[in-house]
Formats: structure tokens, C-alpha cells, sequence
């Protein structure tokens, strides 16, 4: 079985697949690109990208992109994740950029959309101390002034803001009856007097997000992004795009961690004969083959129907894919470091990273409790 992609986009993705073994395709190069894992981005790869014209995949031509479909994306996303790419900005920068391609203004459409194609990284900022999967619960206020907004507040988990040149704020300027009522996008330049962006240390030592704070931080009347009070709106018709997002990055995730301990298993003797010869693992390889199979099938699935009915929301089926992809790369990396013993757990393999990747990549971007909730009240639950 394999998803039955035309002859261009099997030439794409084997494209990305050089590209990713050519610029990091050894332990040692991705340590000199990411000062040994402390970083999940690195400029001058991302940039290369940018010049072969692949970070404007998803946006309008009249922007400099290609406007290229769902399902281009995915082979792009699934590619240089398997391939380990140090490009962690490219998520968040597609998710924000599919928000101002929707509801910018001309203005901020030109500066953020030629900005992603070129090369420049982009944030979105939504969660709260009291409000992470509870968004409607956010407090962060933005005030009217007589020629702009006043904001404050905190935001955090914030991810790649330190290297964003800009982050799409959702913050409060109204409350209604329903806590979804009175919520507003705002474009806000990571130099605006007023903000602060302070690192979060993550397992590992990771530096990716930060925690946000909004002290009488002015910005000018045009900084809203689509409708005041409508954000809530907007944000819910980008679950499509978002959730295909995260789901091809968690696909190739898994991937590259099955092909890592498929590998170490076909390598490692034990008892005079390769370990993976042994039933208890043969299985376990079959298992873990077969769910990224059905992974993949889905996930491309769900991105063609994206592009058959782009202004239909996919609730059940988008949650689907994020929620299945996330998963087995858990699964996957989890059994990986099982397999693989002590060595899965040694900083010098690259399974304890898997680790921690696939587990948060169940919990960023709605958490896979969330995506269970979802799917169950279309089937009205």
C-alpha cells in the first residue's frame, strides 16, 4: 500500500529527502546545527529552504508562493520531519501565515506572507496560565484607545517567538455571555515596546517556547487581523490547516523513528543472532509498520479532502488525523527505546529525542483528550 501520489509530488518529496540528508543527514551535522539539541532551528538551513522556494509552498502567488495544495504541504512537512531538518519554526509559521492569508490586510498580508517565503519565521500566542485547551478563557485584554489598542497580560507556551520577526496575538476586547464572544487577532512585531518574551526551559534544555508579557504595550489601530470580536471564528476555521500541520510533522516523526530502530534491531545480536529476529520484537516491528501505514493513509486523506472542500471545516476527520498521527509517534518512539534498551535511553542515539517530541506533539495544539472530545460530539456526544 502506499498513498497514490502524481509523478511531481514524488519527485517533491524525494527533493526534500536529499535536501534533509544533504544539510543534516548525520548526528554530527545536526549537532553543529543545533549546539547538540539545544536549539530546534537552525537559519541557514531554513533560509536554503526558503531559496528553493519550499517555505512558500502554502502561500497566494500574488505573495510570492505557490499556492500550492494541502497535500504538497504534507509531503513537505512529513519529509523534512523523518529527515530531522532543524527547522522547528516552519510549523508555527505556516499555521500563523494560513491566518493572515485568510483575514490580513493588504499591508499585513505583504509584510508577514513575502516574510514567510523569504525566509522570515512567524508566532501565534494563545494560550494563558488559565487558559490553555480552554482558549475561550483567555484574559489577556486589548483596550481601544482613541488611535489604537492597549494591551496586557500574559501569554506562554508561545512557541518560537524569541526567533519570530512577528507574533499573531489573540487577545481579549470584549466579554459577552458567551466566553467565545469578544476575542480579536492582533499582528504584533516581536519589537514592540511593551512586550517581553522570556524563554521556557523544556526537557532536555530545549529552548522553543516562551512565556509572553504585555505590559501597556501600544499598537496602532490597523494591527487587528480580520474582524473585532471575531477571532474565535477565525481561529476555528484554521483547525483544518493547523491540525493537517501538526499531523504530517508527528507522521514523519514516526517514521524516522521506526527507521531508526528498525535499524538498531536488524544490527544488535543478542543471544548469537540479531534481536529482531527474535518473535517478541518481529512483532512488535510489524505492529508499529502497520500503524504509520494507516497513519499515512489518513492523514493524506484528510489533506485531499481539504482541497476538495477548502472553505469546509473538518472537524471530526482533521481531530482524526492529529490525533492518530500524535499517537504513533508516541507509540513508535516509545517501543523504539523499549527495543533499542539502554541504548534508546543514551544521549548519544537520536530515540530519547524521539521521545520527547512524540510526547509533547500529543499536547501541543490540542491535546489528544481534546481531539477524543471533538470527534465524539460529531457523533453527537
Amino acid at each position: 500500500m502506499s498513498v497514490d501520489f502524481t509523478t511531481e509530488q514524488r519527485a517533491f518529496a524525494q527533493a526534500v529527502t536529499d535536501f534533509c540528508k544533504r544539510e543534516a543527514g548525520s548526528r554530527e551535522k545536526r549537532d553543529q546545527l543545533t549546539d547538540h539539541g539545544a536549539h530546534n532551528h537552525n537559519q541557514g538551513v531554513y533560509s536554503k529552504m526558503a531559496d528553493l522556494g519550499w517555505l512558500g509552498l502554502t502561500v497566494p502567488e500574488e505573495y510570492g508562493g505557490s499556492d500550492a495544495t494541502m497535500v504538497d504541504m504534507c509531503i513537505l512537512l512529513e519529509e523534512t520531519a523523518r529527515g530531522m531538518a532543524p527547522i522547528g519554526a516552519i510549523g508555527p509559521t505556516l499555521i500563523t501565515g494560513g491566518a493572515y492569508a485568510k483575514y490580513g490586510t493588504e499591508a499585513q498580508k505583504e509584510a508577514v506572507l513575502r516574510g514567510i517565503v523569504s525566509g522570515v519565521s512567524q508566532s501565534i500566542s494563545m494560550s494563558e496560565p488559565e487558559a490553555g485547551s480552554d482558549v475561550g478563557n483567555l484574559s489577556t485584554k486589548a483596550e481601544k484607545t482613541s488611535d489604537g489598542w492597549v494591551v496586557t497580560g500574559q501569554k506562554t507556551w508561545c512557541s518560537n517567538a524569541h526567533i519570530s520577526e512577528n507574533i499573531l496575538l489573540v487577545a481579549r476586547t470584549s466579554r459577552g455571555e458567551n466566553k467565545h464572544e469578544g476575542l480579536t487577532m492582533f499582528h504584533v512585531p516581536t519589537d514592540t515596546p511593551g512586550l517581553t518574551i522570556s524563554p521556557i526551559e523544556l526537557m532536555g534544555g530545549q529552548k522553543e517556547t516562551n512565556d509572553l508579557y504585555f505590559t501597556d504595550c501600544v499598537l496602532p489601530e490597523d494591527a487587528v487581523v480580520g474582524e473585532v470580536g471575531g477571532g474565535w471564528r477565525q481561529l476555528m476555521t484554521g483547525l483544518n490547516f493547523e491540525r493537517l500541520i501538526l499531523s504530517a510533522m508527528a507522521l514523519g516523526a514516526a517514521e524516522r523513528a521506526f527507521e531508526d530502530v528498525l535499524g538498531f534491531v536488524s544490527q544488535r545480536k543478542q543471544f548469537g543472532r540479531p534481536i529482531g529476529t527474535f518473535q517478541a520484537l518481529r512483532h512488535r516491528i510489524a505492529d508499529l509498520a502497520t500503524e504509520i501505514e494507516c497513519t499515512k493513509l489518513l492523514v493524506y486523506s484528510v489533506a485531499r479532502q481539504a482541497d476538495a472542500n477548502p472553505d469546509v471545516l473538518l472537524p471530526r476527520e482533521a481531530s482524526m488525523a492529529k490525533l492518530k498521527a500524535t499517537e504513533t509517534a508516541r507509540r513508535v518512539a516509545l517501543d523504539g527505546m523499549q527495543m533499542m534498551g539502554g541504548y534508546g535511553y543514551a544521549a548519544e542515539f537520536d530515540m530519547e529525542k524521539h521521545v520527547r517530541s512524540a510526547l509533547v506533539s500529543t499536547i501541543f495544539g490540542g491535546t489528544s483528550e481534546i481531539q477524543r472530545d471533538i470527534i465524539g460530539k460529531t457523533y453527537g456526544l
